[in-house]
């Protein structure tokens, strides 16, 4: 045995040691594609809710927002309540948060989304659509502006989801409404509980089955996914064309909507890596002209969980950079899991629009008015 001085063996050991720091750094980034640089923290503001609503039921979820095109002070918020069937159930709110409609024998609902332009049978209207985990499908609701009431439009045959795939694999959870500018196609981005890294997101085409109905196609399968923990959020951003989605443990992933985009096997960025306590969950965005706006990030955090805000537009010469963390929102929400945002004015109670976030220990929805936020908001930062 070869004697070796002590000194030298503690620098060995040292130089061992940040080796293999350093491959195993490597290798956690592999797992994660592009890798964003080091973020800029920005400030923390505290703001009170300045509405809830009812109670959802025992497991309050995913909200989301649907906005009226002639009165927006009538708009409506919608919420889950993520329970296996009968309780399970679709929340309609006004913005005073008093329930207008529950729509309940959905067998665990798990995340809502709404979008606009949906052609029936010739008439065009807005909807709501839900993941409804148990029964592996979706459901879709058409949403008349007059009485703000939802119906369901659902082809009976036609909106069955990861068909072919076993167990959590099968397990729609997260949606979110792709509508192209283009031609005004709409597809459907979803989710599920377990997946594999390059195919985790199935895209569906929506479309009239020809009677009056909603039915869903596959277009395509992506999305990158880190193996830890799973992907719940997904949020669209029409104007712009991309669509982001929650990798719990590790980041928000962007990507491509456009199925038929040119690079839409690509993903383009990998955000949101720093600064977390939790996980990543409810994913919103917060629209301004000019492509302008925020993209928030539930960090979710029990008694009171954070909101991260990102630049919609990126970075001054690359879109893609959405390193830099504008500023984080704490309103003593528990636990919160999704979110949704809007920047339309409604009424005189939220002229600059608002954010409203899944509250777990109240089994409800929080809403803030987007008022008392701006004036919080870093100089330079996109807002009104």
């Amino acid at each position: 045995m070869i004697a070796i001085p002590q000194r030298t063996a503690i620098i060995w050991l040292a130089a061992a040691v940040l080796c293999c720091f350093s491959a195993c750094s490597a290798r956690r980034d592999e797992t994660v594609g592009p890798v964003e640089k080091a973020a800029s923290s920005g400030p923390t503001i505290r703001v009170k809710p300045a509405r809830a609503t009812e109670i959802a039921g025992a497991d309050a979820d995913d909200p989301a927002i649907w906005l009226h095109a002639e009165d927006p002070a009538r708009s409506l918020l919608l919420g889950i309540n993520k329970a296996a069937a009968p309780a399970g159930a679709l929340l309609v709110y006004d913005l005073e948060g008093k329930t207008l409609q529950k729509i309940e024998g959905l067998d665990r609902p798990n995340n809502v989304d709404v979008e606009y332009g949906l052609a029936l049978q010739g008439t065009t209207t807005g909807f709501a659509i839900l993941t409804e985990r148990y029964r592996q499908r979706l459901r879709v609701f058409a949403i008349d502006a007059e009485t703000r009431r939802l119906t369901d439009v659902s082809s009976p045959e036609g909106l069955r989801v990861f068909e072919g795939e076993p167990g959590e694999r099968a397990a729609p959870m997260g949606v979110a409404v792709y509508r192209r500018p283009a031609d005004g196609a709409l597809f459907a981005i979803i989710s599920r509980k377990e997946g594999p890294s390059g195919s985790y997101l199935w895209q569906y085409r929506l479309d009239d089955d020809g009677k009056g109905r909603v039915k869903a196609t596959k277009v395509r399968e992506f999305g990158a996914f880190s193996g830890s923990g799973e992907i719940e959020a997904v949020a669209v951003d029409d104007e712009l064309g991309y669509v982001y989605y929650a990798d719990e443990a590790i980041g928000v992933r962007k990507w491509h909507a456009d199925p038929d985009h040119p690079d839409a096997g690509r993903e383009l960025a990998v955000f949101a890596q720093h600064g977390f306590q939790g996980d990543r969950e409810g994913i919103a965005i917060y629209f301004e002209p000019g492509g302008s706006g925020y993209i928030l990030c539930t960090d979710q955090i029990p008694g009171n969980s954070a909101y991260h805000l990102f630049r919609r537009e990126g970075s001054a010469g690359d879109p893609h950079d959405h390193s830099e963390r504008v500023a984080t929102i704490r309103g003593g929400a528990d636990a919160t899991d999704g979110i949704e945002a809007t920047s339309t004015a409604m009424g005189e109670g939220f002229p600059a629009g608002l954010l409203v976030v899944m509250n777990s220990a109240g089994r409800n929805f929080l809403v803030y008015n987007w008022r008392d936020l701006v004036v919080s908001l870093p100089r330079g930062a996109a807002h009104q």
